[in-house]
């Protein structure tokens, strides 16, 4: 048997089980707000061409209207000023899209503090138990905030001094990108980096070093609790927008059971 033949088999008899990890799309999926003066995305929105009627009686379908960066969606490093001559989310490689991944969780710790910065003590802690962060994988970074994801006040989480979500710290941001082999970190949040990011040093360090090293981030992803925290690969399907900085995109996981 091959190992493709071997691979739908194990799917087919569900010794695989496949997880999505998408958030679904629709107008009131939340969006990052940005203070003026600067510019802010669209909110996804459907505009109906044609629905069985006159302009066109035997088929339905929309345009859609949304930016890169709405609901589940991939940051390519050209995304941010420190990667701008970087890949563009046509450009970066399949084997980046289908790759292992590892669950590290914070839920009791973001529980009690909205602003909870992992650092690099937590990572070294997890893989005290686990073992090494997967070269050529993804960290997944699980927190509970999908949990808020029906309310966007709730999942933005703002007051006057701005958004409180959890992130990473300045120097944690730093050393994924460049003391790791990872392709990339996925968040629950709105995006990888947290609410309160503008006060860190860099500012969004996560942005500045991980897509500044050619890395990739992967945003408001769900089901994270349905995971092992080890053992298991994620396909990241975005829309291969050519010269764009990200896409909305479908991740799903694939289980052995």
């Amino acid at each position: 048997m091959s190992v493709i033949t071997d691979l739908l088999a194990s799917i087919a008899g569900a010794r695989i089980e496949l997880i999505d990890l998408t958030a679904p799309l629709t107008d009131k999926t939340p969006v990052l707000a940005l203070p003026e003066p600067f510019k802010n995305t669209l909110p996804f929105q459907l505009e109906l061409i044609s629905r069985f009627d006159g302009d066109g009686p035997g088929w339905y379908w929309n345009n859609i209207h949304t930016g890169e960066h709405t609901g589940t969606h991939l940051d390519a490093p050209n995304h941010w000023i420190t990667g701008k001559d970087g890949l563009d989310v046509s450009q970066v490689p399949l084997r980046s899209l289908l790759a292992p991944a590892v669950v590290l969780d914070v839920t009791d710790r973001v529980a009690d503090n909205p602003d909870f910065l992992l650092d690099v003590a937590d990572i070294e802690e997890w893989q005290c138990t686990h073992g090494a962060l997967p070269a050529g994988g993804w960290l997944l970074y699980r927190t509970g905030w999908s949990s808020r994801s029906e309310n966007s006040d709730d999942f933005l989480n703002a007051d006057e001094s701005g958004p409180h979500t959890p992130g990473f710290t300045a120097e944690c941001a730093r050393w994924l990108a460049e003391e790791t082999e990872l392709v990339g970190v996925g968040v629950e949040t709105v995006g990888t980096d947290a609410g309160q990011a503008t006060a860190l040093d860099p500012a969004f360090p996560c942005h500045h070093h991980l897509l500044g090293a050619g890395k990739l981030g992967l945003t408001q992803l769900q089901n994270l609790d349905k995971l092992p925290a080890t053992g298991f690969a994620i396909t990241v399907l975005p829309l291969p927008i050519v010269g764009g900085s990200g896409s909305p995109a479908r991740v799903v996981a694939l289980v052995e059971k």
